[in-house]
């Protein structure tokens, strides 16, 4: 189903780590670690600022790729990870892309399952990675049939 997608990559785009979305963030996942949010404790710590909690890269926006399109609704989210080469830091500038790495189905109890393998990439202005997230989303097979429409 998704197969023709393996290898396809988003443009990328720009985003920056924003103080008052970082905050917003940590106070949303019960996280108020003061490396987070007090300035202060950012400017005395060995990063030198604030940093952004691990899995703050979710509310980054990584592009599209053409011809790509999930449903909003009916997916199962399967697993994710998150490796860092360095934490992101408050004020950067970063640029994302998503890439699709792999697509697979498997029979399950109820019907065929696909799983979507979407890696999303996070770069500094150098293009040298900070992060790299891996996600795996789980078609039903009713999602699957709606697609397939």
């Amino acid at each position: 189903m998704f197969e023709s997608y393996i290898g396809k990559r988003s443009t990328p785009t720009r985003n920056v780590v924003e103080r008052g979305a970082v905050r917003k963030f940590a106070e949303a996942i019960g996280d108020t670690h003061p490396l987070y949010v007090d300035e202060d404790t950012g400017k005395s710590s060995s990063y030198g600022g604030n940093i952004a909690p691990p899995t703050f890269p979710r509310v980054f926006d990584y592009g599209s790729i053409e011809g790509f399109q999930l449903p909003n609704v009916g997916l199962i989210h399967g697993e994710q990870s998150f490796h860092y080469e360095r934490p992101l830091k408050v004020g950067e500038r970063i640029q994302c892309f998503s890439e699709v790495k792999d697509y697979y189905e498997r029979e399950g109890t109820g019907g065929k399952l696909g799983f979507l393998v979407i890696e999303d990439v996070g770069e500094d202005s150098g293009g040298k990675r900070i992060f790299t997230s891996q996600a795996i989303v789980i078609i039903t097979e009713e999602v699957r049939k709606r697609l397939s429409k």
